[in-house]
């Protein structure tokens, strides 16, 4: 500390090497993480586990703090755990008006510090959620409803993994051009035009950020991220039922940023109770040029409407399609489709909803079945996956709202139901609401009124169809109309399989092909698989890709002549 002024951290070249990975990783698709997502003493130390708890039960009950945020009072937006109590945690409430303009009031200084700073103190923010892993696991799990280990894996690394691949797609973007330049032009007469030229990467404005229920980090990181190391100040703003996660990463965030020199205030909390309107009146803010959203189509659709000002990036919902047509491994695709359907009880955007085959049937290596007994082999599938009571609701987590409760009534009155939902009581937490999917068999040519809805939550639908062809022709309309955040194909067939690419890329979805192992559809890692596509209408953006950046930030340059030195005279 000299002269009694205290050293500024040089976040960047801690981090440079992690940073440079981490564009490598982007460019080259392999597998790499920094981010260990195993839970274990062993990677996280002997007491993380217990600490990371501790922590978060001390939390319930109290005012979150978050020093020197702006705001007068506080607002508790009513946070209760689908496991079976309330949080009872209160955060400062702040106007979106004060948000606002405590949001433009500390960009100044962070514009002028550079990329280089920028993903500095991102990498760093990102070092700490990662040593938070386990108090963000206990936030996650009891707003969400996922089980604990989805909810340290989805809630922790891998979240962590997604917002640091925004960081270095933001990063790595904004270095393309030269910070200077010396500019020269010769003329046929005289002396060449000399200019010096400087390229500064300047953000849009003020960034919104509205958060899921389900998947507040893993959806919300990538925004916040690619939006703070592009130069703009962040407004999060939580869904009422999943606030505390984010109010953790808010408090690291304005931590590191304090420490590194910055103002605090570039990153703060936006909370209010169910039923408030904070997030449709900062998306109309003149100040507001960044929308991240992740959440209903309804809303969605209104922000990409009506937020004409800003540039807005969303992630909604569609029919996430399965088309069956061949497999040399029945056993192996039942069983990866049963998990796919059970994890999280479905209340992922990436769940498989439409199950098309062929009414009679697909060749298997346990002979030809048609789309009944397929429908009733996948039920067996789901009843073998869930006879243990720990393990199914280790799979299936609890119930986040009842949005989904309701949704899981109405569809057992659709078609014919082939295994019905069935509650699960977990070993640990009495109250909490555990359900196992419902499947119901529908047909292409007089139920499609209810396959092109979209029924978030564990309902998925076994539709029979005319033929392979038919299904290619049904999955490519419905998700080129409605939209689709996952797609897969099974057969033996390299023909069929071409096909599906094909209809895939014609509908603008990612494809998986035969997945009969641990790997599963509605996973996707980091650095690696794209998640969601402005290529149909459930989304307008991916994560990440650097069409996700770039519309954060321009380029602006100043230049002015160079003026040769003046010759001393002898």
């Amino acid at each position: 500390m000299p002269n009694g002024v205290p050293e500024v951290p040089d976040f960047f070249t801690r981090h440079r090497d992690m940073l440079e990975q981490a564009v490598t990783a982007t460019e080259s698709r392999e597998h790499w993480t920094p981010y260990p997502e195993s839970p274990s003493r062993t990677v996280y130390g002997e007491d993380a586990a217990k600490l990371g708890e501790a922590t978060f039960r001390e939390q319930l009950g109290r005012p979150f703090d978050l020093p020197g945020h702006p705001g007068e009072g506080r607002v508790a937006p009513e946070e209760y755990s689908p496991y079976g109590f309330p949080l009872g945690i209160s955060y400062p409430r702040v106007t979106p008006d004060a948000a606002v303009a405590a949001a433009k009031g500390a960009t100044s200084a962070w514009r002028a510090a550079g990329p280089d700073t920028r993903a500095g103190v991102a990498a760093e923010i990102l070092a700490r959620l990662n040593a938070a892993s386990f108090e963000i696991a206990h936030a996650v799990q009891h707003t969400t409803g996922q089980a604990f280990v989805m909810a340290f894996q989805a809630g922790g690394p891998h979240a962590q993994d997604r917002g640091l691949e925004a960081v270095a797609y933001a990063w790595a973007e904004q270095k393309k051009h030269p910070a200077t330049a010396r500019w020269s032009k010769p003329q046929r007469k005289g002396d060449a035009h000399v200019l010096d030229k400087k390229f500064t990467p300047v953000g849009r404005g003020v960034s919104l950020l509205i958060a899921c229920n389900t998947f507040p980090t893993w959806n919300g990181y990538p925004g916040l991220f690619a939006s703070l190391v592009t130069g703009n100040p962040v407004l999060v703003k939580p869904h009422p039922g999943a606030v505390l996660p984010l109010a953790v990463t808010v408090r690291i965030a304005r931590e590191v940023l304090s420490e590194a020199g910055f103002d605090p205030d570039l990153v703060l909390l936006v909370t209010e109770a169910p039923g408030g309107r904070a997030a449709a009146t900062l998306a109309l803010d003149p100040d507001v040029r960044i929308v991240d959203f992740t959440g209903s189509t309804a809303f969605g659709d209104w922000l990409e409407t009506n937020a004409r000002q800003a540039a807005v990036y969303t992630e909604k919902a569609g029919l996430n399609t399965v088309v069956l047509d061949s497999t040399d491994d029945y056993r192996g695709l039942l069983g990866n489709l049963a998990f796919s359907l059970s994890l999280y009880s479905g209340q992922m955007c990436t769940t498989p909803q439409n199950l098309l085959i062929p009414r009679d049937g697909i060749t298997t290596d346990q002979g030809p079945r048609t789309a009944d007994e397929f429908a009733d082999d996948l039920a067996a599938a789901l009843d073998r996956l869930h006879a243990d009571p720990a393990r199914a609701a280790g799979t299936l987590g609890a119930i986040v709202n009842d949005g989904v409760r309701d949704r899981l009534k109405e569809a057992a009155g659709v078609g014919r139901t082939v295994r019905a939902s069935a509650t699960v009581e977990h070993p640990e937490y009495a109250e909490a609401d555990v359900r196992t999917p419902l499947v119901a068999r529908l047909d292409a040519d007089t139920d499609r009124e209810v396959f092109t809805r979209e029924w978030f939550g564990p309902v998925s639908f076994v539709i029979g169809t005319d033929s392979t062809g038919h299904s290619l022709d049904l999955f490519r309309d419905t998700v080129r109309t409605h939209g689709a955040l996952t797609a897969a194909v099974h057969s033996t067939d390299d023909e069929v399989l071409a096909a599906a690419e094909e209809a895939a890329l014609d509908a603008g979805v990612h494809l998986s092909e035969n997945l009969t192992g641990q790997v599963f559809v509605n996973q996707s890692a980091a650095f690696s698989d794209f998640h969601g596509s402005a290529a149909n209408p459930a989304a307008s953006a991916t994560l990440s890709d650097a069409a996700f950046v770039t519309g954060r930030f321009a380029v602006l340059q100043s230049r002015r002549p160079v003026t040769a030195p003046i010759e001393e005279s002898a």
